[in-house]
């Protein structure tokens, strides 16, 4: 499979769901009038659902593009952690060394705030930084209203650009739920939603070898791994020991998606077109 130029997805058309929701309503609204409740009730129930489905379903591309498969046909993997920076972060990194495995983790902006100093030494040892919002509203995030939402994603990015000197590229949605309000926001900010393939559950499961189990089951070249830091079992790093020991017995090699994009070359100045065609 070729390489991408890029894997950027910012959303393009953050409002277009709005039609949708509107046209959808019309309909139910124009069948009760016509039909009846009987028929216009449950109508207008259903016309919820895919906006439900939009939400709740992580790799849901109903309001806004999301990443969930690498393209490479490599026995390669896309790993990620998410809920840093925490107590268990150096050796996390540690762990990583060892394996020679490289990550992004997904760190929430407080906690960055809090430990910078874990965010250099993330990003000195060759792994990348993505945005998973400010305070992780885990109960609250998919409900949460256009301007909380705003300022959710808005400020871990300038949290994290203060700490780094570089803007993230990637956003994973706390839960991995989205509603139709991080779309505007992911735009302005030029941030791409990523998802996962593959997970253990492993943020509320302490059991390791089932964890690694499912992961292991649902691994394929390209797939994006969901791991986590600093759960309150704290069994994260066993099971990304073990996590780790399998990819390795099974030839798979992680990598970082900025690997696969072929870089653009910057455009000729103008001076030097005019002379090649001279």
């Amino acid at each position: 499979m070729s390489n991408p130029a890029s894997l950027d997805r910012p959303p393009r058309h953050p409002h277009a769901w709005i039609f949708f929701l509107l046209a959808s309503q019309a309909l139910a609204v124009v069948v009760w009038w016509r039909v009846g409740w009987v028929v216009g009730l449950p109508l207008l129930m259903a016309s919820h659902l895919p906006f439900w489905w939009g939400t709740l379903w992580p790799r849901s591309r109903m309001f806004c593009p999301v990443l969930t498969q690498l393209p490479t046909t490599e026995r390669a993997v896309w790993l990620t952690i998410d809920d840093g920076p925490s107590s268990q972060t150096l050796a996390m990194l540690d762990l990583l060394d060892r394996h020679s495995a490289r990550a992004t983790f997904f760190v929430v902006g407080e906690r960055a705030a809090a430990h910078p100093e874990l965010v250099h030494e993330i990003v000195r040892r060759g792994h990348g930084i993505g945005n998973h919002s400010t305070t992780h509203p885990s109960h609250w995030f998919w409900a949460l209203p256009p301007w909380t939402m705003r300022r959710e994603i808005e400020r871990a990015q300038g949290i994290l650009h203060d700490i780094t000197g570089v803007r993230p590229r990637w956003f994973r949605a706390v839960v991995g739920m989205s509603n139709p309000f991080v779309a505007n926001v992911l735009k302005d900010q030029r941030l791409t939603r990523v998802a996962w393939s593959a997970r253990g559950f492993d943020a509320v499961v302490a059991d390791v070898e089932r964890v690694v189990r499912d992961v292991e089951a649902q691994l394929a070249p390209g797939a994006i791994v969901l791991m986590h830091e600093g759960a309150a079992h704290g069994r994260n790093l066993d099971a990304m020991a073990l996590l780790l020991q399998r990819l390795d017995a099974l030839g798979y090699r992680t990598l970082l998606p900025e690997s696969l994009e072929v870089p653009v070359p910057a455009p000729l100045p103008a001076a030097v077109v005019q002379a090649e065609q001279a």
